[in-house]
């Protein structure tokens, strides 16, 4: 008899956990990527950014991981989770408290019990109070506010993931801008010489006038996009800003847009580095939440019990105060179940488990939406690629019709036409290779970014340093 009350009291102390326990979903994945590639280099878990090898950029991301105010709010946000969970895992424990109070009154002299001439009251306790979780409620709770800490965390690494990714992917886009500002230059400055020259062809009667317009409008062409270009990378400039946390500036410049180095990316990427994705984590803790919360809905049908207790001193006379006699206590239990809810319980069940399957689709979606975010990165990088070599095969033809055209022009045996659209076609075409040079190094970005990674280790250990120094 003994052993069944010791085992019943056991029982009451540790209770059961009402509620589905998580278990991963089974999610069919490939093995590997649709693209291959012929050389491999590490990336998971290295600073792929130094791979650049700009000193600049290096400095910037660096920049970034300290003052970005968006990685700043994140941060934040962890820290409101983590309160939430402490809060939550402590209704698990009996909670003390103490209590003192001094009065002084009057009972009323006309009721049943006159009262005597004013008097005071001193009175002091403590107080506990505990919910003895016998279905698992509050551990439910506690592991659903766990999982919304850990989301949370995964958010912040999303954020910082996203930050590095951007400052790099736009300064290579400013570097980009820069060598085509350049270009455009180059050609404004050739086409002025030449519209120098034909103005003094035509004074002496060599050239007509047509040609000489004809000049013009190459020397116009060319003129017209500097200023377009040189808003873009105002505009740019104002973005990188905007990233490292500070007000609109000169953003520094490092190596050009060919100097800076391409990094590899490895023959055989498994799809199981798509579990490093700190999205993916976030939507996987979300729905671990859901989860739980299903359990604290279900233990709404049970009953909850509840341990109340108070130790104290009460008196009339403060001298009395620490007398045995002036000692108090009370001990009590409450007992709460429900017998009529008229659907309450069912409704909040309902939401739960509505709730949860939502969390299921979107952890779901987030895993097929991270095979496409790679596949559309390493596509645009290998694709990409062959479209850069072809524009400069192209650049390169280009270049030698323009000399070749100049020179039968030279000879007369060809009008200023065909210089003309060698030239056009030259100018375009070199712009046109470098933004592919661009596109194909924000997409190796995207790599990265897609991957999630090691990585991410690295970096937050960059803004603890930062934050740190600061």
């Amino acid at each position: 008899m003994r052993k069944m009350l010791c085992a019943g009291i056991v029982f009451l102390l540790s209770g059961c956990v009402i509620g589905p326990d998580y278990q991963r979903p089974t999610i069919e994945t490939p093995t590997a990527w649709t693209i291959s590639y012929e050389s491999a280099a590490g990336m998971t878990d290295v600073v792929w950014w130094k791979q650049f090898n700009d000193p600049v950029l290096d400095k910037l991301i660096a920049s970034a991981l300290a003052d970005n105010l968006n990685l700043m709010a994140a941060a934040a946000r962890v820290d409101q989770f983590l309160g939430l969970w402490r809060t939550t895992r402590s209704e698990a424990f009996p909670q003390i408290g103490a209590s003192a109070g001094i009065s002084r009154q009057q009972d009323t002299k006309t009721g049943l019990s006159p009262g005597r001439s004013p008097y005071n009251y001193y009175s002091g306790a403590l107080n506990a109070s505990w919910e003895i979780d016998l279905w698992g409620r509050i551990r439910r709770a506690t592991e659903a506010a766990q999982a919304d800490l850990l989301a949370s965390e995964a958010g912040r690494r999303t954020v910082l993931l996203t930050l590095v990714s951007n400052v790099a992917s736009n300064y290579l886009i400013l570097r980009g801008l820069d060598r085509q500002l350049e270009i455009a230059r180059e050609t404004e400055l050739a086409y002025a010489e030449s519209l120098r020259i034909f103005n003094l062809r035509h004074i002496y009667g060599t050239v007509s006038q047509v040609e000489v317009s004809q000049v013009e409008s190459e020397y116009e062409d060319a003129r017209q996009i500097i200023p377009l270009l040189e808003a873009q990378i105002v505009q740019q400039e104002r973005l990188i800003a905007l990233l490292l946390g500070q007000n609109p500036s000169p953003i520094p410049r490092g190596r050009t847009i060919d100097q800076i180095a391409i990094p590899g990316i490895p023959a055989e990427l498994p799809s199981q580095l798509l579990e490093q994705r700190p999205d993916i984590i976030e939507a996987e803790q979300a729905l671990i939440a859901a989860n739980a919360r299903i359990g604290v809905a279900r233990a709404l049908y049970y009953p909850s019990v509840s341990l109340t207790g108070a130790l104290g001193i009460a008196t009339i006379h403060s001298d009395d105060l620490f007398d045995d006699d002036s000692g108090t206590w009370g001990i009590g239990g409450d007992i709460l179940a429900p017998i009529f809810t008229f659907g309450n319980i069912e409704g909040q069940v309902m939401t739960a488990e509505a709730v949860q399957r939502e969390a299921l689709y979107r952890y779901r979606q987030s895993i097929i939406s991270g095979f496409r975010d790679v596949e559309d990165a390493l596509v645009a990088t290998t694709k990409g690629r062959d479209s850069q070599e072809a524009q400069g095969r192209r650049v390169n033809a280009l270049e030698t019709y323009a000399r070749l055209a100049k020179d039968q022009y030279e000879a007369g045996t060809t009008g200023y036409l065909q210089v003309l659209d060698a030239n056009r076609s030259l100018f375009s075409s070199q712009l046109d290779y470098v933004q592919t040079q661009t596109a194909v190094m924000t997409s190796l970005v995207d790599v990265y970014r897609s991957m999630g990674g090691g990585w991410l280790d690295i970096a937050d250990q960059g803004t603890a340093r930062e934050a740190g120094g600061s």
